[in-house]
C-alpha cells in the first residue's frame, strides 16, 4: 500500500494503549480509522483523545462474533471499504495454574484467542475485496512461557499459531497476514497506569510506526511474524 491516504482500518481494543497509539499513527498518515471497545464510555474516551473527523467508534465485544459482524457492517456502511484490520483487543489474568479460576481462563481464551478468529471471520470477505492486511497483536508471551502465565501463554501461543496458519490460507487471495509480538509496552494493560518509570518500555506509538512500515512495504514481501523488544531492559 504505497499510498495510505483514504484507506480504511479497523482496530479492536482501539480505545487506549497500543490500539489507540496505532490509530493515531494511521490517522496522521491520512487513513480513516474505526476503533472499537466494549463500552460506550471507553469508545467515547478514545474518540475524544483522537479528535479527528476521520475516526469512528464502535461498541463491540470481540468475544461475540455477531458483534464483530455488526462492527464490520458499520464500517462498510460508513466508508464502503475495509483495507486493514488490527486484532488488538486483549486481557491478562496472571496466577499460578492451581489458583487460576475458570472465569479468568475463559476470559483470556475468549478475548485473546477466540476474539482474533471472530474479527478475522467477520472481516475476511472485505479484506479479500481490497487485497487488504490482517494483523494480530500477540506477545512475546506467545513464544516464551513463564510462571503464573499459563492462561495468558496459552492464549498468545494460540494467537501466534492461528495467525501463521491464516497467513498460509489467505495469501493466495493477496491478503497479507502478520502477527506482532511485543515485549514490555507502556500501556494500561492489566490495570497498569503508565508513568515516567515506563520510559524504557516500547511506547504505543512505536507499534504504530511498525504497523505503518508493514503497510508501506512492497507487496511482494511479507514479514509474517515480528518480535519486538525494548532496546534495553529496565535497570532494577
Amino acid at each position: 500500500m504505497k499510498n495510505l491516504n483514504g484507506k480504511v482500518a479497523y482496530i479492536t481494543g482501539g480505545t487506549k494503549g497500543i490500539g489507540l497509539g496505532v490509530a493515531k499513527t494511521l490517522l496522521e498518515d491520512g487513513m480513516r480509522v474505526a476503533i472499537s471497545g466494549r463500552t460506550n464510555d471507553s469508545v467515547e474516551e478514545g474518540l475524544n483523545t483522537l479528535n479527528s473527523e476521520n475516526v469512528i467508534g464502535i461498541v463491540s465485544d470481540v468475544c461475540k462474533i455477531e458483534e464483530e459482524m455488526n462492527a464490520i457492517n458499520q464500517i462498510i456502511e460508513k466508508w464502503g471499504q475495509l483495507d486493514v484490520v488490527l486484532a488488538n483487543a486483549g486481557v491478562g489474568n496472571f496466577a499460578p495454574v492451581d489458583e487460576m479460576t475458570e472465569i479468568q481462563w475463559h476470559q483470556m481464551i475468549d478475548t485473546n484467542l477466540n476474539g482474533v478468529f471472530h474479527t478475522l471471520k467477520a472481516s475476511i470477505e472485505e479484506l479479500k475485496k481490497s487485497k487488504g492486511y490482517y494483523m494480530t497483536l500477540a506477545s512475546l508471551a506467545g513464544t516464551n512461557f513463564f510462571a503464573s502465565g499459563a492462561g495468558y501463554n496459552a492464549s498468545k501461543f494460540g494467537v501466534v499459531g492461528f495467525t501463521q496458519a491464516a497467513m498460509l490460507d489467505l495469501r493466495k487471495y493477496d491478503v497479507k497476514v502478520t502477527t506482532i509480538m511485543p515485549g514490555s509496552v507502556a500501556t494500561h494493560f492489566n490495570n497498569h497506569v503508565p508513568d515516567d518509570s515506563d520510559a524504557w518500555k516500547i511506547q504505543p506509538e512505536d507499534i504504530g510506526q511498525l504497523v505503518l512500515d508493514l503497510l508501506k512495504m512492497h507487496p511482494r514481501t511479507l514479514p509474517s511474524k515480528i518480535e519486538v523488544r525494548p532496546t534495553r531492559p529496565d535497570k532494577k
